[in-house]
């Protein structure tokens, strides 16, 4: 494979030169066409015509010069791979503003794609020594603006879901549509990717859109990213109360489980402000608020991540008569889908359809201080590696920063110190995160402490859960069943269990339910 870049003037005589080269005419290629500080990128068979095109743009007239990246193996799959690849890099690396528009990046296979994959890696340092970008691949992928970027490719079923969803909101068929997914499927990158198309497409983009994001620590990570994208602002993402008053044409709701309800809430009184203020009594919710406020809703679900009392109920979704819509491809894992159906089936006390992953690193610990420095020697190789934990201990550092908070084994810990971004704060190594600040994030690798609030009954067979053990006040006060807080508890470590890109270590405070785990694993 012998690539080449070679550059022209984006000019009418540049234009000439272009059609005289060999690789101009009739030859899959990628092209970069720049100023000093905007960029475009696009591939074509016949990139003197292509070029001619663009210079009749008001926004391509701008520019003033044009890269080819050819190659003598080049084919037209192989062509849109490179072009979707640096169109992602290049909007998180920053070193351009982009000219491109979302549309049409679609992740697909094609014959040898790992091989032009693996030359990804050297094209990228090429570039990097005509200062065309500025920062290392490895680093990117870390970022969030590369994790949440509205220019990430997306699968076969994002692309439709996403295309027939904005099909239905340009017939003017209002109401409400419901995405529904589990771990890994991708519901943050088809939200972020919708609020973007709106803006790009014409008929609707003078809608007045918002995204609605539940977390705090997200909605704070997706702001800085909508800064840092051309057409969309940071004040497009908001919480749950900022859609009061708003009158949204296009409400999108990302990690829509985690809506509230009145029951264990910190604030009643804001609360029901809200409710007055919309004509409601003490029995509405922020679901109630979003219909409310909008013309359309577009939810993103995952029902089996709904983690604490106030998370409003799955019937309360059914009763909308949304539109539905499911997401099945896992992106998250190397493990995939049968990883992900291994966590369900062990978690349900299933036997797993598969139970050895050659592709996922994950790892059952016997001793506590092993799985921690083994999650901080990953960071070392990949970054963006935590430790995280079901809410089993209490929080004490929250009002004594000189003490710990979890002890196992002689091993002293402290809780997450900020909920703000956590995973990307300075110290996130050396803290142990909860499921309110890891919740929607990806990491490289996970390290999972599941607490002595979850035993196992090797009598019995089932999975115990102790209320006493569990420290989050807010988690378990008003739920008088037992099996509704079992629900909640075992949807907290499924989520935590399905964050690892790379892998997930696991210690496990009960032995016995550590025996269970092991018995279900083949390593």
């Amino acid at each position: 494979m012998k690539g080449k870049i070679k550059t022209f003037e984006f000019s009418r005589s540049g234009f000439d030169e272009i059609k005289r080269y060999h690789f101009g005419v009739n030859w899959p290629s990628v092209y970069l066409i720049q100023n000093t500080k905007e960029i475009y990128i696009g591939e074509a068979v016949n990139v003197f015509n292509r070029s001619r095109q663009h210079y009749e743009s008001a926004d391509r007239r701008r520019l003033d010069t044009i890269h080819l990246i050819t190659d003598d193996e080049f084919n037209k799959s192989a062509a849109l791979d490179v072009e979707s690849l640096l169109i992602q890099y290049m909007i998180a690396d920053g070193k351009f503003v982009l000219q491109n528009k979302a549309a049409g990046l679609v992740d697909h296979n094609y014959f040898d794609k790992e091989k032009y994959r693996a030359k990804f890696d050297l094209l990228w340092d090429e570039l990097k020594v005509m200062s065309l970008v500025q920062n290392e691949l490895v680093d990117i992928r870390n970022t969030n603006l590369f994790k949440f970027s509205p220019y990430k490719a997306l699968t076969e079923d994002q692309n439709n879901v996403g295309e027939e969803i904005l099909k239905h909101i340009r017939a003017s068929e209002s109401g409400a549509y419901i995405v529904n997914g589990g771990p890994g499927t991708g519901k943050t990158i088809l939200a972020t990717h919708l609020v973007k198309r709106f803006k790009e497409i014409e008929g609707l983009s003078n809608l007045k859109v918002g995204l609605v994001v539940p977390m705090t620590s997200l909605r704070g990570s997706l702001q800085k990213v909508f800064r840092k994208v051309p057409g969309l602002k940071a004040d497009m993402v908001i919480g749950p109360t900022d859609v009061i008053g708003g009158n949204y044409d296009v409400l999108i709701v990302d990690e829509s489980h985690r809506l509230r309800q009145r029951i264990n809430i910190t604030n009643f009184k804001s609360f029901d402000d809200a409710n007055n203020s919309l004509g409601l009594d003490k029995t509405g919710n922020e679901l109630d608020w979003i219909m409310k406020s909008s013309r359309y809703q577009i939810f993103f679900y995952d029902k089996n991540q709904s983690v604490k009392p106030s998370d409003i109920k799955p019937s309360a979704f059914v009763n909308i008569g949304a539109r539905p819509f499911f997401l099945t491809s896992q992106k998250r894992v190397l493990g995939g889908e049968e990883y992900i159906q291994f966590i369900d089936d062990i978690l349900n006390l299933r036997v797993p359809a598969q139970n050895k992953f050659e592709k996922y690193d994950f790892k059952i610990f016997d001793d506590i201080q092993e799985m921690v420095s083994g999650i901080k020697k990953k960071d070392e190789q990949y970054k963006l590696c935590r430790v995280v934990a079901g809410y089993a201990w209490e929080w004490k550092t929250k009002d004594n920063s000189d003490t710990f908070d979890i002890e196992i084994d002689g091993l002293k810990l402290v809780w997450n110190s900020t909920n703000s971004d956590w995973v990307n704060s300075p110290n996130a190594l050396n803290e142990v995160g909860c499921i309110h600040t890891i919740q929607g994030y990806d990491l490289n690798y996970t390290g999972v402490i599941i607490g002595p609030e979850l035993s196992y009954d090797p009598i019995s067979k089932k999975i115990v859960v102790d209320k006493e053990k569990y420290k989050d006040i807010n988690g378990k006060r008003s739920v008088d069943d037992p099996k509704e807080l079992e629900r909640y508890i075992i949807n907290i470590y499924k989520t935590l269990l399905t964050r690892g890109i790379v892998g997930t270590y696991v210690y496990i405070v009960d032995p016995a339910l550590r025996e269970y785990f092991k018995s279900r694993f083949n390593n």
